[in-house]
């Protein structure tokens, strides 16, 4: 596959806003960022980005590519009951739809929808009790984690109004017995924290794993925690959440593979 898409002798470059194209590079690079790092799942699973503009559509992966398959070009745009925009040449995955339009269809702030099924995270989500505040990573959520009971296969669409109240206005979420999942205002800001939440749970496991008592710092610690942990995010003002994180690792993708651009 070459990427190129082309469609009555124009290729999808020509056919898209220089914001969606921009769009469009920075989520294929994120699907190779998440292949990186371990966190995907054969070609299951998604992250998505609200394309600009009032009609909530959305970029989503083609059903049935490998993330490092995922490109700017091939990767699909559709609309809140799952159909796709303008050309295109792969399906969407159903369950990926019902899971990512119920947050994009009622959050504006919620560009980017990031979902995972890593083993650290199905396992914590496997626990009652949820993200335990017993590491640096966990204590910056204290509090700020939301959780969602498990209804199946995401196949139903009446499941979409239960999983969007259960978010609320959070930014991180536990879908029980199923995963993680995070937002943000950017693709940078879902992807710092779901790199955050990802490593409060292995750290869980492996703490829980020593067989001692864990330990719990208190209330005050907890709630200066997450307020040094936003702050700490913002970088000083000189750039957005996961801005210079996320980065670096696009710079490591363009040292690897940089087809994802295409």
């Amino acid at each position: 596959m070459d990427g190129t898409r082309e469609i009555a002798g124009r290729s999808l470059r020509e056919q898209v806003s220089d914001e969606e194209w921009a769009l469009r590079v920075q989520l294929a690079a994120c699907y190779r960022i998440i292949e990186h790092l371990g966190w995907s799942e054969l070609i299951w699973s998604h992250t998505t980005a609200r394309v600009p503009g009032p009609e909530h559509h959305f970029l989503i992966n083609p059903y049935g590519l490998r993330y490092d398959e995922v490109t700017a070009s091939n990767l699909v745009k559709i609309d809140l009951d799952g159909n796709p925009v303008g050309p295109g040449q792969h399906l969407v995955n159903p369950a990926g739809f019902v899971i990512h339009s119920a947050i994009h269809q009622v959050r504006e702030d919620a560009l980017c929808v990031m979902h995972t099924h890593t083993v650290a995270g199905m396992a914590v989500a496997a626990q009652e009790a949820g993200v335990l505040p017993v590491s640096m990573y966990a204590l910056g959520f204290d509090g700020q984690v939301a959780y969602h009971d498990f209804e199946g296969p995401s196949m139903d669409l009446g499941e979409r109004g239960r999983l969007a109240a259960s978010l609320g206005r959070h930014n991180l979420l536990v879908l029980r017995t199923h995963g993680l999942l995070t937002c943000g205002r950017s693709i940078s800001e879902a992807f710092i924290y779901m790199y955050r939440l990802q490593r409060a749970c292995e750290i869980q496991l492996m703490a829980q794993s020593g067989g001692g008592r864990l330990v719990v710092p208190s209330h005050a610690v907890r709630r200066s925690s997450v307020e040094n942990t936003y702050q700490f995010l913002a970088t000083g003002g000189v750039a957005t959440y996961g801005e210079l994180e996320f980065d670096a690792l696009v710079r490591l993708m363009d040292r690897k593979d940089p087809s994802f651009r295409e």
